[in-house]
């Protein structure tokens, strides 16, 4: 009778949620029987689960129902948060007691120092990193649109109309308060200075004659004088840098540099939000709409109330344009990049077949896989419901009795375009990573979305809507990274607290002979050999790099003259091509296609290397040529020493000491895949960095040309510090310094493994007489970190029945949402 109470109670939290009648078919029999089988009770999460997000639900004006987190999975996230916070704790307690044993002792023994360090390093060692996800797309794309129907908010960010597009980098993520907030993040004043100088710069001219070209105005001139204009007034565009530093902006600037907003509803927040963030636009007369400071916005970060939708530890990032004119913002745009494991190019459905600034999105979302956290890929076609039906049937040649309904065109034209496009950016993809990496093999890389039909259904259903889609991708991604996560930081701690069982007792770990003999000369004999397998690994750049160096030198001229001819001649094109110099060869713009002119020229050697070195740095189950598999030889050729050593000695315990030994290599080797990680976009960009550094004098040079035909003269100028340049080396020296920085990596890893291996060996020779046996009583601590240990497949177990359950409900209730006869 209890079971069905509480299946009542859910089936109550369902109605009251807004649900559709098509997602509760499970009768509450049925789903009494699930919750037995499982293991749910009246006091556990799943309980509760359709509860709380009920309030927040009615802060939703528009009335949409929708398909909630799933129990399995808010089960598991919870269960992984539980062990996470219980090892914590355990490992604080366990840290108290020895510095508490130890607190009046001046000599502390380097083995005991190396254990309270490691515990404080694993107590402070910050939770789970979010799972970033990247909306790249050109304005008007739907990026916001997509992330409103994501949250269940339907105006929450301001959309594309009438030119209207997001101004600034927006990072939307889920907390546990229970207001909406958002915080502007501001440049600080020398960053606004700098670019103050940089538009001024770029819309003064020396006096004297300018010629036609100087007279009229190209978009980033346009831009740079909208930004004086919104900060400083109408006129501030013709005033000097030196009359604007002594002018005091329009609106109020915190000291802080940081503005904070709160609201208890979600369309409250929005509208004080909305003048941040939407690109600032200026009425007939001149004057500003709504605020000034605009053009000083760094990023924007908004956190939502507690989630069932987006849970915490996820961040949607709006990521406008394809880059911004400031310094500091560019940076960001690119880090912010970086940063995201996983990437969605939005493009909506009239220009999902390319165009110029489409692929200059999707390549950069490529280099993100190269140099930075990204794994996953996708193309996002949004506003799929926007369809001609005539035109569409005369298109493809199809009499009125092939497609009866809109509906059925749209879905058909959403398989096609899925087959197309994933096949296209698959072959694009395969010129650029391993043919065995993760992203390839995924079935799902084109999805094809329409927000204004998830919030009115006149033709699609929630779920061909691929909104749910979506966000069970992004739910299963963060849990997958949580196991992980977890997993690793409860085995390293169950490592750590079997350590603390050798210091009070008797048996060392390892024997005096074998620590000074054998083993370390067979740690030293295999660093030898991890070194020269390293090195092996990296070779196999040379080749391709010198390649890539012939086809740039034989292929400079024509790239540059791409770069700098425009059909239309310079009109137009003068202050654009000033601001590429101002910004030594880079202009970027929210609004306008990217100019790099270092990265266009480098682009034949990255061509030549981006398989290469995708091969090297993949994760995953690397094969033979990557660099993580060789470290992993090493890691498991260390482990099976350890295995024979505790045969030879018969370390008694259960094999613990044993344990401890396998598990903190494990941590050290671990702990290298982040400094990989983070190298790693250093050398990749090293070639970048190289001819930009090498082009600098010739770019300081072409901005300072005025007057007179000063656009071709700047052209002048840069063609003849490239070819200066190129004559003396410079992708040489691009090639060499990107082989340096690899030598450096191997470097790095080979001194760490030594030092961290040699520690841990020092630390398990025998400690000399009985100098721990004083050491505070941690059994308990033991005790409960090995259930916490043995709790991580259990965890597992609980999960894989649950979603089998789940699946199995879900198989034998009626489809939902189809209307009866539809082709799907």
């Amino acid at each position: 009778m209890q079971q069905n109470n509480v299946s009542s109670e859910k089936l109550a939290g369902l109605r009251s949620a807004g649900f559709p009648q098509q997602a509760k078919e499970a009768t509450e029999q049925e789903m009494a029987e699930m919750e037995a089988l499982v293991g749910v009770t009246p006091h556990s999460v799943d309980c509760h689960l359709f509860k709380e997000p009920v309030k927040k639900r009615r802060r939703s004006h528009h009335g949409q129902q929708f398909q909630a987190f799933p129990s399995v999975e808010q089960s598991a996230l919870k269960e992984y948060e539980k062990l996470e916070s219980r090892t914590r704790r355990v490992l604080s307690n366990t840290y108290q007691k020895l510095i508490q044993s130890v607190f009046l002792d001046d000599s502390i023994p380097s083995g005991l120092k190396y254990l309270i360090n490691r515990l404080l390093a694993l107590i402070e060692k910050p939770p789970l990193e979010p799972v970033y996800v990247g909306f790249l797309g050109n304005t008007g794309a739907g990026k916001s649109s997509l992330i409103n129907a994501l949250i269940q908010e339907a105006m929450f960010l301001p959309v594309s109309g009438e030119s209207v597009c997001t101004a600034c980098i927006v990072q939307v993520s889920s907390g546990c308060c229970d207001q909406y907030e958002a915080k502007i993040h501001l440049l600080s004043d020398q960053e606004w200075k700098a670019e103050l100088k940089d538009l001024t710069k770029l819309l003064h001219r020396a006096e004297g004659p300018g010629g036609a070209e100087a007279d009229l105005w190209d978009d980033a001139a346009e831009e740079a004088a909208r930004k004086l204009q919104m900060l400083y007034g109408r006129g501030a565009e013709k005033r000097r840098y030196e009359e604007l530093l002594r002018m005091k902006p329009r609106g109020r600037i915190p000291t802080s540099r940081t503005i904070t907003l709160k609201a208890e509803e979600a369309g409250e927040l929005s509208v004080k939000l909305d003048p941040y963030i939407r690109t600032q636009r200026r009425d007939w007369d001149g004057q500003s709409v709504d605020t000034q400071i605009w053009p000083l916005i760094k990023y924007v970060e908004v956190i939502l109330p507690k989630s069932a939708l987006i849970p915490e530890g996820v961040v949607l990032v709006d990521i406008p344009g394809t880059g911004d004119f400031n310094s500091k913002r560019d940076e960001m745009w690119k880090k912010t990049i970086d940063k995201c494991s996983v990437i969605w190019v939005i493009s909506d459905i009239e220009r999902a077949s390319g165009g110029k600034a489409h692929e200059d999105l999707l390549n950069e979302s490529i280099k993100a896989c190269q140099r930075g956290f990204c794994r996953d890929i996708a193309l996002v076609v949004t506003k799929t419901d926007k369809l001609h039906l005539r035109e569409y049937l005369r298109e493809r040649k199809m009499g009125d009795q092939a497609i009866q309904s809109q509906r059925e065109a749209v879905l058909q034209r959403n398989e096609i375009i899925k087959l197309q496009r994933n096949r296209l950016l698959k072959e694009k993809l395969k010129r650029k990573l391993p043919a065995d990496s993760k992203v390839l093999g995924d079935s799902d890389l084109v999805y094809t979305v329409s927000a204004q039909e998830y919030w009115q259904r006149a033709l699609l259903t929630e779920e061909e809507s691929e909104i749910p889609k979506l966000r069970e991708y992004i739910r299963k991604r963060l849990l997958d990274k949580k196991r992980r996560r977890v997993t690793k930081y409860v085995t390293e701690a169950f490592g750590l607290l079997l350590l603390t069982d050798t210091f009070n007792s008797e048996e060392s770990l390892l024997t005096e002979h074998l620590n000074t003999g054998g083993l370390r000369r067979f740690v030293e004999e295999k660093m030898e050999l991890l070194e020269e397998a390293i090195e092996q690994c990296f070779a196999r750049m040379e080749q391709p790099l010198q390649t890539g160096v012939q086809v740039a030198r034989t292929a400079c001229r024509r790239i540059l003259r791409a770069c700098l001819v425009r059909s239309r001649g310079n009109q137009g094109f003068h202050q654009t091509l000033k601001a590429v110099c101002l910004k030594n060869g880079v202009y970027a713009s929210r609004t306008l296609p990217r100019i790099d002119l270092n990265e266009a020229l480098s682009q034949p050697i990255y061509d030549q290397i981006d398989p290469v070195f995708g091969g090297i740095f993949r994760e995953g189950k690397p094969a033979g040529s990557a660099l993580m598999q060789h470290i992993d030889a090493f890691k498991h050729s260390l482990e099976e020493r350890m295995e024979e050593t505790g045969i030879v000695n018969g370390w008694k315990y259960d094999g613990y000491k044993r344990s401890f030994l396998i598990q903190e290599i494990s941590a050290i080797l671990g702990g290298l895949e982040g400094h990989i990680l983070r190298r790693k976009r250093k050398i990749y960009e090293s070639i970048t960095s190289s001819i930009q550094s090498d082009l600098k004098p010739c770019y300081e040079e072409a901005a300072q040309i005025t007057g007179k035909k000063a656009c071709e003269r700047m052209k002048d100028v840069i063609r003849r510090g490239v070819e200066r340049q190129v004559a003396e080396g410079m992708f040489e020296r691009a090639q060499e310094r990107m082989w340096h920085q690899f030598q450096q990596l191997k470097h790095g890893i080979t001194e760490k493994v030594k030092g961290s291996i040699m520690t841990m060996l020092m630390l398990a020779a025998p400690q000399g007489d009985g100098l721990y046996k004083e050491l505070a009583d941690v059994r308990s601590e033991q005790k409960e970190m090995e259930k916490l240990h043995r709790s991580l497949r259990e965890v597992a177990e609980n999960a894989q029945l649950r979603r089998g359950m789940q699946d199995f409900l879900l198989r034998m209730s009626p489809s939902k949402g189809a209307p009866p006869g539809a082709k799907l």
